[in-house]
């Protein structure tokens, strides 16, 4: 399982990430209603996963706990493209492993290319063409 951190929901911001049953997605949106007379203040939190591209919605008091996944990110060496797919290596553990291209970077990935992952939980996955081999 990745690393994560645990974050009061009300210090979340667009654009950072959350764990949403269990699935790594980044916040898309945040609504805070008034605390009532008793009660503490509600967050509705809207996030995209990360990996799948569904929306997730919570809601929750303001000042409870969330878990965040840390991102790891990476540089590896391209060792050979097939076609949607490319046999890459970490370039500091030398481990070898297969990702997928994704679409925006279809073609634009070849031998020798070193290449940016992430690491999202026990998900790897491609981002940016670092330099051509």
């Amino acid at each position: 399982m990745g690393e994560i951190a645990l974050k009061s929901i009300g210090s979340l911001q667009k654009g950072n990430y959350i764990l949403i049953d269990g699935v790594a997605s980044i916040v898309s949106s945040t609504q805070t209603s008034r605390p009532g007379k008793h009660g503490h203040a509600k967050v509705r939190m809207q996030a995209v996963g990360m990996i799948d591209g569904r929306k997730r919605e919570i809601v929750m008091p303001g000042h409870d706990k969330v878990e965040v996944p840390i991102i790891g990110k990476k540089n590896a060496q391209v060792l050979s493209v097939s076609g949607t797919h490319a046999n890459i290596m970490d370039m500091e553990t030398y481990e070898t492993f297969d990702l997928e291209v994704p679409e925006e970077l279809q073609g634009k990935v070849s031998e020798g290319d070193t290449v940016l992952y992430w690491l999202i939980m026990d998900d790897k996955v491609m981002k940016q063409v670092m330099q051509k081999g």
